[in-house]
This record gives structure tokens, C-alpha cells and sequence, in this order.
């Protein structure tokens, strides 16, 4: 609760070392390698949680309240929930409610899942959710522990509402005015939060507007590509058209000779151009020429990998789960449904692709960029410039979207950051810009899966169940790997197929993870969208074979899953599911999955055009917990809605013998404005801890398309995408 700053200055002007003695009982403990790589870890990250206003709240003179947000703002409304759940106990007025992103430092701004500063996982109000109330609690509590004190009166005689602090007596102050008395207060050890039937604007409907929409709509928010410090240099990097592939030799006669150009070096990733502007450096590296060196480059296409895929399916992997004996099963006869569901690389797209800039000084270095995961990033900037951490700044800035994009694998966009900065060496400011085509053929892809799937339908029931896996690893080799890797096993390939809602007495789910040299990275929903769409199209296909509603026949099967039930029946009433009379051609598909403890349901109302299907509605029900923003609860849904359409209908990213196809959206195809399906979304109401809707909203979607093509008599989409040849 630093007093007295002006909002808008509120996060870059605080410094790292007046943050870290603001936060003084946490210490940060050691620096971990793993991969060459160093991050920052807090040695007490399952125990200790920082709500020390001083932290994370900036009372400026105006009484604008300013929330320094550990989670990066890109377009999934973290600024505005962390500022509901501090304004909610701080009784503070939504109209002086401000946010910034917090600077790096594990200590006071860590992901309580995660134990480094990070954001994902659909974790930022469910790891902050009791977090920043209690933040906003005690700051409310020294606020009126320095007015007792100013006014020599008892503080339980003090009210606070809508940022005013009043006393009977008349008397009264906005949070400005206190503040620096205010910090001197002891803070509470476990301040008392309000009973959610106090809330006034937790879960209401209406009662706050999101803080980044304005500077957004204006054009006066900062995004990476906005930074114009003086002497800044823009830096392009030439890189293997192959995975793994490296620089045998390079000419930069002709690149040099471009006005504007400052200097071409090689880096480990390339060969980088220095230029004063974009494009004197982008018309420089397409003069470059390179002889690469692919003796260790990834050389295999799509149709090698698939085949090779389907060989290992044939065969039971390495198991995760086992119940009953469905060889036993099969074996006894009934009808035996086998489906193979292939799905494809994936890239990201977000509409801002990566960029980054750095200014190292020699003895130090600050960087700003939309960093998803600030503590490697920041550990390895350091490192590789040979600098203590505390030499380096790095602020986070808002961010032109993600879906896992930016939460990079060993850090690589930090890494080539620092790398092109050392090449050069210090003293002028260099900003790292990826091209679209760089983006989409660089890498870090949803990784390629296959499902092969088996079942046995008897007496009108599913009595045998079985998924083998093959798919690639995103968690091997990276810092995250001890925390999901079980048994040398990535759960994220998984999750989802081991753990199914359904009751089946002989259920097999076993996984071959393959090695591919094509880095891949969590796509938004990351094992769930395959795992998803292949557990709801399957058990539909099994259903029907049974004889069975795809609403019911569910339902039969979820006596002990609750909160799945909830979310199905929910969507099926939102939806008249069994009374609704549909226009000849049509036809709707069902879907229901849980992921990131958030439980979605969701019907399709689809027809068949000439060139496919078209989607004309969605209804959607949702289960998250406590609601904290209802607004952009709904806003994720629908984003996630038309984001997985248009990925399950159009979207790939083949591999020409190891080279990507795809790089730009004239061959990586999205959703078009008009083909946007009407959406409808409840959210039901919940007692539970908020979990997240970031991602959630997308497994459900293509499995529900691919139901509802199923019940116009076509056969469901076995490999993504449904058309694979569609371009703009």
C-alpha cells in the first residue's frame, strides 16, 4: 500500500529493491538448473502466502486505488478480477479502481499452483480468489486503524463504503489521505473477509466494467511493438526452416548493404539482422543467404508421423489406468465399436505474435515484453548476459493474446531476447520482433495425437472401454516436468481419457509417448482438447449403438459426478433438448467436460452447406465456482466457443518433410466474423472455490459439431481438422 504515487505511474516506477523490502518476510531462496536453464524458486511455495498490502496495492493522493496484478493482462480479464476481489473487501468505489502488472519477483508475486511467478493453467482467480480478498481486508483494516488514530476514536465505530471512511462524528477521508499513516499500521496476520452474502461486487451482475477496455479501445496501451525508446534497434532473426536444423555458413554481403541496416550477427538460433526500423531489417534478412545444417533436424512430414503413430496404436502402451478386464470383455462378444480420432499440430495464433525488448547497459539490463512466465524468464536474461538477477529489470506490459504461446518452453523467445542483445553487445536498446510467418513456422505447437479407440456395447450397455494414446510429451525436459510427470509419463497427454465421467465396469487407458524433434507447447485447454473431443465423440458413438439419448444416456452413467450432471442437465434446459422442434436439416450434438476444475457442457444446433458444416448455434452451461465476474465468465465461453470452431473445422499445421506448411492465416484458416455462431451461456450458480474459464470453454465444442453431424446421418470427424483443404 504505497501512498501517495500517481496510478499512472504506479507499477514502472516502483522499484524492484523498494518492492523486495516491501515484502520483507518472504525470502527468496535459491536458483534451481534445470536444462541450462535457472529460475527463481521460493523454498516455502506451498506455505507461505503474501497478503501484505504494500505489495500489491498503490493509494495514490487522488485516492485511486491501483492493483499491482502478478498475472498478465492479455485479453482474459486478470486486471479487473484482481481489482474485484480487493475492491470487494476494501469497500472500495469501482471508479477508483486501477491496475498494473506487478514486477518480477517470485517472492512477493508467485503463482501459488505453480510456486514461480506465471500465469496459466486457467489458475489466476483460482490461485488468488482468498489471496487478494484478504490483501484488500487488510488494507481496509489499516486504513481504519490510522483514521481511529487521526481521529482518537474507536475503530470499531468506523464505516467504509464506496472508498469513503467515515465516523459518526462526522468526520471522514478518502483512502489518500491515510495511506502513510496507514502503512505504519501493523497489518493483520489473517484478516476477516466478508460473507459472500455481503458481496456487492463478487458475482453481480453489472456492478463492475473492465479496467484494460479503455486503453485498448483508445490505442493508448502499450504492446511490445508501441516501444519506441531512443536508439532502439529492431532485430529479425533468420531461422532453420527445420526443427533442430543449424547455420553452416552465411553471406550478409548484400543484407549489410540495405540503408538502415547497423549490423548482421549470428546467433545460436540464426543469423540476426540490426536495423533502425522494421523494415530496413525484414528486407535485409531476406537477402541473407544461408547454407543450414539439418544433420540433426527433424526431416519427418505428417503422413510419416501418422503412420508411424498408427503403428505403435496397434499395440497397448504404457498404462495409466485399469479397471475390470476389457480383453476379458471384448472377448465375451457384443457389438464391438473401434474409432481412431487423429488430431494435428496446432499453432497458437494469437493475434499479437511474440515480440520482446531489452536495454542491457553492460552492468545492467532492464526488459519489457508480455511475459507469461516472468521467473525463468527472468533468471535466464541474467544469465545469459552474466549478470546477478538483481542487475536485471523485467517489466511485464499487456499482451496481444496467448493460449499458451507466450508460457514457452526453456524460455526460448527470453532466451534469443538476451542472446541477440549479448551478439551485439551493450549500449543501444534492441527490440525482438517475430514476424507472423515467424511465429506460425516457429514452433511450440499443440503436439500431434492419435486415439485409437475400443468398446463393447451389450444388452444396451457400454460394458468395456479402452483409449491407447500416442502423442508427444510437452512436459519432458522442462521445468516443469517433476511436477507432471508421473511414472515418466506427461499427464497432460492424458488428462481427461484416464479419469472419465462415466461409470464403466472394464475401462483401459494406456499411453505411448513418442519422441518428435517439434517443440511442442500447451495449447489453450492443452490435453483436453484432444482428449475431450475423443472421450464425448466416442461415448455419443457408443450411446447410439446402445440405443441411447446422448443427453440421458450420459446422465445414466454420472451418479457419482455431480457437477458434470449439473452442467449437462443445465445446457439441455437452456437448450429444450428434448422438446425444442428443429428446421428441416438441422440437427445437435451434445458435450461435457471437465477441465481445470471448471465443468462445461455444451449443444450444437448445426446443417450441412455445400462446403461443410455450418454451426448456427451454441449453448453453453458452465460450473467455475464462485462467479467472480459473471461479464467475462460469459466473454471466455463464447471467445473459447468460436476459438475451438474455427481450429476443429479449418486449422492445421502440417509438416513438409519436417518444414511447416502453414504461416499465415491464408493457410492457417480461423473463424470468419460471419460464420460466428449465436451463443448462449448460463452460468450456474456454485459454492465451490472459483476455478478457471480461460480454457474450459473450448474441449467441449468439437465433440458436440462432430455429435451433431452424426445425427444428420454423416460419419463423425475421425481426423481434424473437418475441412482439411480450406484455405482464405
Amino acid at each position: 500500500m504505497n501512498a501517495h504515487v500517481k496510478p499512472e505511474a504506479s507499477a514502472g516506477s516502483l522499484s524492484r529493491r523498494s518492492l523486495l523490502k516491501a515484502g520483507a518476510g518472504l525470502v527468496l531462496a535459491t536458483y534451481v538448473a534445470r536444462n541450462g536453464v535457472a529460475y527463481a524458486q521460493d523454498a516455502n511455495a506451498a506455505k507461505s502466502v503474501n497478503i501484505a498490502p504494500n505489495t500489491f496495492l498503490v493509494i495514490g493522493q487522488d485516492d485511486t486505488v491501483t492493483v499491482l496484478c502478478k498475472h498478465i493482462e492479455f485479453g482474459q480479464g486478470p486486471f479487473t478480477g484482481m481489482a474485484t476481489l480487493v475492491a470487494e473487501e476494501l469497500d472500495a468505489d469501482w471508479a477508483q479502481m486501477r491496475a498494473d502488472h506487478a514486477p518480477s519477483n517470485p517472492a512477493l508475486y508467485k503463482n501459488l499452483l505453480f510456486g514461480v511467478q506465471g500465469t496459466g493453467g486457467s489458475s489466476a482467480i483460482a490461485n488468488s480468489y482468498e489471496q487478494m480478498r484478504k490483501v484488500g481486508a487488510a488494507a481496509r483494516a489499516m486504513l481504519v486503524a490510522a483514521a481511529a488514530d487521526e481521529w482518537k476514536v474507536p475503530a470499531e465505530e468506523i464505516t467504509v463504503e464506496k472508498g469513503i471512511i467515515r465516523h459518526a462524528s462526522g468526520k471522514q477521508s478518502g483512502f489518500g489521505a491515510l495511506a502513510a499513516k496507514a502503512m505504519q499500521q501493523p497489518m493483520p496476520a489473517n484478516p476477516q473477509l466478508k460473507d459472500p452474502s455481503a458481496f456487492k461486487l463478487i458475482g453481480k451482475e453489472g456492478a463492475v466494467k473492465r479496467l484494460d477496455s479503455v486503453a485498448k479501445s483508445n490505442g493508448s496501451a502499450e504492446y511490445t511493438l508501441d516501444i519506441k525508446d531512443p536508439g532502439t534497434l529492431t532485430v529479425l532473426v533468420a531461422r532453420s526452416p527445420r526443427f533442430g536444423g543449424k547455420v553452416a555458413s552465411f553471406d550478409a554481403s548484400a543484407a549489410k548493404a540495405v540503408p538502415g541496416v547497423v549490423d548482421v550477427k549470428e546467433v545460436p538460433n540464426g543469423v540476426a539482422v540490426y536495423a533502425e526500423g522494421f523494415w530496413p531489417a525484414k528486407t535485409a534478412r531476406d537477402l541473407l543467404k544461408i547454407s543450414w545444417d539439418d544433420s540433426k533436424a527433424e526431416t519427418r512430414g505428417t503422413a510419416q508421423l501418422l503412420e508411424e503413430f498408427r503403428a505403435r496404436a496397434g499395440k497397448q502402451g504404457a498404462l495409466v489406468k485399469q479397471e475390470g478386464d476389457v480383453d476379458a470383455e471384448i472377448a465375451k462378444g457384443g457389438k464391438l465399436i473401434e474409432t481412431e480420432f487423429v488430431f494435428p499440430y496446432l499453432a497458437h495464433a494469437p493475434m499479437e505474435p511474440i515480440n520482446a525488448f531489452i536495454h542491457w547497459k553492460g552492468e545492467t539490463a532492464s526488459a519489457r515484453y508480455g511475459s507469461q512466465f516472468p521467473t525463468p524468464d527472468h533468471a535466464v536474461i541474467a544469465q545469459v548476459l552474466g549478470l546477478d538477477i538483481d542487475k536485471v529489470d523485467l517489466k511485464t506490459i499487456l499482451a496481444g493474446g496467448s493460449f499458451g504461446r507466450r508460457a514457452q518452453q526453456s524460455t526460448h523467445v527470453a532466451l534469443e531476447l538476451a542472446q541477440v542483445a549479448k551478439a551485439i553487445g551493450p549500449g543501444r536498446p534492441v527490440k525482438l520482433v517475430w514476424t507472423r510467418e515467424d511465429d506460425m513456422r516457429g514452433g511450440y505447437y499443440r503436439p500431434f495425437s492419435l486415439h485409437r479407440m475400443r468398446g463393447v456395447v451389450r444388452d444396451g450397455k457400454i460394458v468395456a472401454w479402452s483409449d491407447t494414446i500416442v502423442g508427444q510429451s510437452i512436459m519432458k525436459g522442462s521445468p516443469f516436468e517433476a511436477m507432471t510427470m508421473k511414472n515418466g509419463l506427461d499427464s497432460t497427454a492424458y488428462e481427461g481419457s484416464n479419469e472419465i465421467p462415466y461409470e464403466v465396469a472394464n475401462f483401459r487407458c494406456d499411453v505411448h509417448q513418442v519422441d518428435v524433434g517439434v517443440p511442442v507447447l500447451w495449447w489453450r485447454s492443452v490435453g483436453h482438447t484432444h482428449t475431450g473431443y475423443a472421450v464425448e465423440a466416442f461415448v455419443d458413438q457408443l450411446l447410439e449403438a446402445a440405443g441411447q439419448d446422448p443427453v440421458e444416456g450420459r446422465l445414466a452413467m454420472m451418479a457419482d459426478k455431480p457437477r458434470h450432471a449439473g452442467v449437462l442437465k443445465a445446457v439441455a434446459q437452456l437448450a429444450d433438448w428434448k422438446g425444442a422442434k428443429l428446421e428441416t436439416g438441422r440437427a445437435r450434438g451434445v458435450a461435457v467436460v471437465e477441465s481445470f476444475n471448471t465443468y462445461v457442457a455444451q449443444v450444437v444446433e448445426l446443417s450441412m452447406g455445400t462446403d461443410g458444416p455450418v454451426v448456427h448455434k451454441v449453448w453453453c452451461a458452465v460450473d467455475c465456482g464462485v462467479a467472480v465476474n459473471p461479464d467475462i465468465i460469459r466473454a471466455q465461453m463464447e471467445g473459447g466457443i468460436g476459438f475451438a470452431l474455427g481450429h476443429i473445422l479449418y486449422a492445421q499445421q502440417p509438416l513438409d518433410e519436417g518444414r511447416p506448411v502453414a504461416g499465415n492465416f491464408d493457410t492457417y484458416r480461423s473463424l470468419r466474423i460471419n460464420e460466428m455462431p449465436q451463443i448462449e451461456v448460463v452460468v450456474v450458480p456454485s459454492t465451490e472455490k472459483p476455478s478457471g474459464v480461460g480454457e474450459p470453454g473450448v474441449p467441449p465444442l468439437g465433440p458436440a459439431v462432430a455429435n451433431a453431424m452424426a445425427k444428420l446421418g454423416l460419419p463423425r470427424p475421425t481426423q481434424l481438422p473437418v475441412r482439411p483443404g480450406d484455405t482464405a
